[in-house]
């Protein structure tokens, strides 16, 4: 067996400062970071190519932690190799004694990965469990666009196991043959409130991961020949994957007690804990001795990227005739879920960059258009929603501009991925198609009506840098999907893009512009003014007609698509119709009616906002008018409700 008497020195520092850091915040996981200390103190001073002052090399292997509570242990290391963080115009070194600030306000170590407070050791924000190993699919996808041979590192939690997440994952991997990832699972035995389960016991997962195809490797965690001899093994046909057994709180007694989770000593207790460390480091036979050098760290091989650069999916008639639909363009109808396809495939053929995952509905996206032009550069996810939304941030953190496609009520199950992808700042795209009630005959468990309240909410959420979490957009024709497309693809931070799937007229002549927040003032009226978005735009416009016919009123029509909403000319429009705003949208209430009535209620001029909107569960019909009958949002009920809605105004 070798000696590794400078990793053993350098783990005893380690450990010191881990429960020093986390008594020092008063907060933390000292226990779990210390059951990773000897897995992550071997990939970050021997294993792995990379610079820690330039963690911004493209060609560096990488370490994911999903794991991320264990946060701690990478911490400590990173701030002893003297790591670079914030901006790379003007990184800042980190010094060991850094790690002392540990979730303070001030801090870049925040209480999980976060690599967008200016952490670029990490790719993805993790933590709510389950979603590394996904993001490092995704690094692994682009390493083989880079025609990279870096290796991407992760290690979860034997808990966090339980998550179906990580078996999407694993499923992905082998599907992919990304032998690149090795996958490390820290069996420590202990969640958060108990022991794990017997199916996540070391010898279980052992088994199953043997049965999705992995090269399995049991090691003891702790033990530095088991650790080196499994970290450097070089895959065959499967991927590598680690079972370790380590423990939890290693080193110190009392962080050895069951269910000490995310539980720091207090002050009291830190001279006990030094102790048990300083009778370890006599039993290694380092007791006394010097930190020494102990990082034999090879520098990453180069890799050359595609530059980004503003990306034109190019004219529309064009790209939809070479698309093979002339004849819809000659009729002038067309669905936005083909138009988005079409767009797709254009910016792919425009930009190396460009990327597409789908979730086995790729025909009905229209992804597949992406996918038969582009084939070394679509990666099909399959039924694992959430897998696929942080396969994309893995992609996205590499560089590439990943377009997620998905019915939009699937992409609802990847809610908490995309709340992760947005504490990320990742520069993922999602398309959820097939939104909205028009979807009619499939019935409710396929439409998303749910989804504009949960994006809106990102779309008012900002940035470190300021710029909007999530941009939203909802055409409402085939030329303003395509316009849309390509303006997600020049956004630097993520979009969300709802279309439709019934074939509609177009309202929009091919040169038109559409911008971030923008609206469309598409007909002018002094009685009511209407806003609708999407589908309901092509309805409401029959209400206008409708109110013209029977009752002599003229109203506006506003085609809102995209938040978060530039309302201030809205109000304005609707100051100028009497004060009367009626929103019309085919989702329940969260979307475009409360953007404009919180705008409304913090102007001055005193507009009311009234909204019609899927107050019932909807149930399937044969077509869209039947279930907006079911629903009372057809154009008569429309028409109905903004005479209802005028008439107030004149009493």
């Amino acid at each position: 067996m070798a000696e590794h008497k400078d990793l053993d020195r350098k783990v005893i520092k380690l450990a010191r400062q881990i429960v020093k850091m986390c008594t020092a915040a008063g907060s933390g996981h000292p226990s779990s970071a210390l059951s990773v200390l000897h897995l992550t103190a071997a990939l970050m001073y021997r294993v792995m190519r990379y610079e820690p002052k330039n963690p911004w090399n493209a060609g560096a292997d990488r370490l994911v932690l999903s794991e991320g509570h264990a946060v701690p242990a990478v911490y400590a290391a990173y701030c002893d190799l003297g790591g670079a963080a914030g901006r790379q115009e003007v990184p800042t070194y980190l010094k060991f004694d850094d790690t002392l600030a540990l979730r303070a306000a001030e801090s870049l170590l925040d209480g999980h990965p976060n690599p967008a407070i200016g952490m670029a050791f990490f790719d993805s924000a993790t933590g709510s469990l389950g979603q590394g190993l996904s993001a490092a699919a995704g690094l692994a996808l682009a390493a083989r666009l880079d025609k990279s041979d870096k290796r991407i590192f992760c290690i979860c939690g034997d808990g966090e196991s339980r998550e179906g997440q990580i078996w999407e994952a694993l499923d992905f991997i082998v599907d992919h043959k990304l032998t690149a990832v090795t996958t490390i699972f820290n069996c420590n035995r202990q969640g958060q409130s108990d022991f794990v389960s017997q199916q996540q016991s070391a010898e279980t997962l052992a088994k199953k991961l043997a049965a999705f195809g992995f090269d399995v490797k049991v090691i003891d965690g702790h033990k530095w020949d088991d650790i080196f001899q499994a970290l450097t093994a070089r895959p065959g046909d499967k991927p590598v994957a680690i079972v370790a057994n380590t423990v939890k709180g290693w080193g110190v007694k009392e962080l050895q007690k069951h269910t000490y989770h995310g539980k720091p000593l207090e002050e009291s207790q830190l001279a006990a804990a030094m102790a048990d460390l300083d009778a370890l480091a006599g039993e290694l036979g380092v007791s006394g001795d010097a930190d020494a050098k102990a990082d034999q760290i090879v520098a990453p091989k180069a890799v050359t990227r595609p530059p980004a650069a503003n990306v034109s999916a190019g004219e529309f008639s064009a790209v939809m005739a070479e698309a093979g639909m002339a004849k819809q363009l000659d009729a002038k109808t067309l669905a936005t879920r083909r138009a988005y396809g079409a767009a797709l495939a254009a910016l792919g053929a425009a930009d190396q960059r460009v990327v597409a995952l789908d979730g086995d509905v790729k025909n009905s996206t229209f992804a597949d258009m992406f996918a038969k032009k582009f084939p070394d550069r679509f990666f099909e996810a399959r039924i694992a929603e959430q897998n696929m939304i942080s396969a994309a941030v893995g992609l996205a953190a590499s560089g590439r501009v990943p377009f997620c496609s998905s019915f939009a009520k699937f992409l609802v199950r990847g809610y908490d991925q995309i709340e992760m992808a947005a504490i990320t700042n990742a520069n993922i795209k999602l398309c959820g198609s097939h939104a909205g009630v028009s979807l009619a005959a499939d019935g409710p468990s396929q439409m998303s009506l749910t989804d504009l309240a949960f994006f809106r909410s990102l779309a008012r959420a900002k940035r470190v840098d300021g710029q909007p979490a999530c941009c939203v957009f909802q055409p409402s024709d085939a030329v303003s999907a395509f316009k849309l497309t390509e303006l997600m693809a020049n956004i630097n931070g993520m979009c969300y893009m709802r279309t439709h799937r019934p074939d509609v007229p177009f309202l929009y002549e091919e040169n038109e512009q559409f911008t971030i927040g923008g609206f469309k003032h598409l007909i002018d009226g002094q009685d009511i003014a209407i806003v609708a978005s999407g589908y309901m735009v092509h309805v409401a416009k029959q209400a206008v007609e409708i109110l013209q016919a029977k009752a002599g009123l003229e109203a506006s029509l506003i085609d809102v698509y995209s938040m978060p909403l530039q309302t201030e000319e809205i109000i304005q429009i609707g100051d100028d119709c009497r004060g009367q705003i009626l929103v019309v949208e085919d989702n329940f209430l969260g979307g475009f009616a409360d953007e404009l009535a919180a705008a409304a209620a913090a102007s001055d001029m005193g507009v009311m906002v009234n909204a019609l909107y899927v107050q019932s569960i909807p149930k399937s019909a044969k077509t869209p008018e039947e279930t907006l009958g079911l629903v009372g949002m057809t154009a008569e009920d429309i028409a109905n409700a903004a005479q209802n809605v005028f008439d107030r105004s004149e009493g």
